[in-house]
């Protein structure tokens, strides 16, 4: 399990920085800039994510193209990210639509912003969905998975892929206030963050949500041999939650509301049965379509 520690110590190290640079970064930053102290601890810890990626990808023997899922010819990548992205758009629509025809979803909000203010949203969050799917799908199914499979075999690199992909959700997620912001307030953050996987039941079923995309990504991506189907469903599905996250209210009152996790509202039980019912079928239809590529490719004998 070389790879898998390689990538938690690269983890610890970036919660380490977080925690001994956030409340400097703090006095730097708040006097010009209202961002939240959590969100400046989450942007301190990615950037040393980002610094550490490509030196332990080249130490784990992943920093090719092909290894980090990028061997399709540029065309053919960009054909795979857009039938994934509309596939994850038209999947995750059906879920929020899932949620609204349960009444656990308020569109007030909605009806308050006009045509203009809803177009801009949905083209900033597609390019927030590819940002996020970009920079995920390339350290996760990309790398990560990778030099897991390589060492342990593609179920472990599935498993434990979505496993880090789902815990690192988590992070980040403690909030502190502006006016209780204190010298060891980056400490604070997280150790904040790690309380959560102590009272497991109250993440379980974001956690589990969150577990099983990852297992369909993963999968996608063994069959495939690449990340640009995991990439565009990714955007797809992440874009779909942000305009949600915009435009509605979970409704807390609601007889069923359980479905939606009190992490964020959204990815809950009802996430975790949605993804449970599309795996199996998006396994098979990447699988199918790779085998017939595949064939169709093949030099002639």
């Amino acid at each position: 399990m070389r790879a898998l520690l390689s990538f938690v110590g690269l983890l610890a190290i970036a919660c380490a920085v977080t925690a001994a640079c956030a409340y400097p970064a703090w006095l730097l930053l708040h006097p010009h800039f209202d961002f939240p102290f959590h969100r400046i601890g989450e942007r301190i810890g990615m950037l040393v994510l980002a610094l550490g990626f490509w030196p332990l990808a080249r130490h784990l023997k992943v920093a090719d193209r092909t290894s980090l899922g990028y061997g399709l010819p540029r065309a053919a990548f960009l054909r795979e990210l857009a039938l994934g992205a509309a596939i994850g758009v038209a999947t995750m629509l059906g879920g929020v639509a899932l949620m609204s025809a349960l009444g656990l979803l308020d569109w007030t909000p909605a009806a308050k912003l006009s045509g203009a203010v809803i177009a801009k949203l949905v083209a900033l969050r597609a390019l927030s969905g590819l940002a996020v799917a970009f920079i995920e799908e390339t350290f996760l199914r990309g790398a990560m998975q990778t030099a897991i499979e390589r060492e342990s075999g593609t179920r472990a690199a599935v498993l434990l892929t979505a496993a880090f992909y789902a815990a690192t959700h988590f992070f980040a997620s403690y909030h502190i206030a502006p006016e209780q912001v204190t010298p060891h307030s980056g400490l604070d953050l997280v150790a904040g963050t790690l309380r959560a996987f102590a009272d497991p039941s109250s993440i379980a079923d974001a956690f589990l949500a969150l577990f099983a995309v990852g297992v369909a990504l993963g999968l996608v991506r063994a069959a495939t041999g690449n990340i640009a189907a995991c990439m565009g469903l990714h955007a797809g599905w992440v874009w779909v939650m942000l305009l949600t996250h915009e435009l509605t209210q979970p409704l807390r009152s609601a007889p069923l509301s359980f479905l939606l996790s009190r992490f964020d509202g959204f990815v809950g039980w009802l996430v975790l049965v949605w993804t449970l019912l599309l795996t199996l079928p998006l396994w098979r239809f990447y699988s199918v379509r790779t085998a017939t590529h595949s064939s169709v490719t093949a030099p002639a004998r």
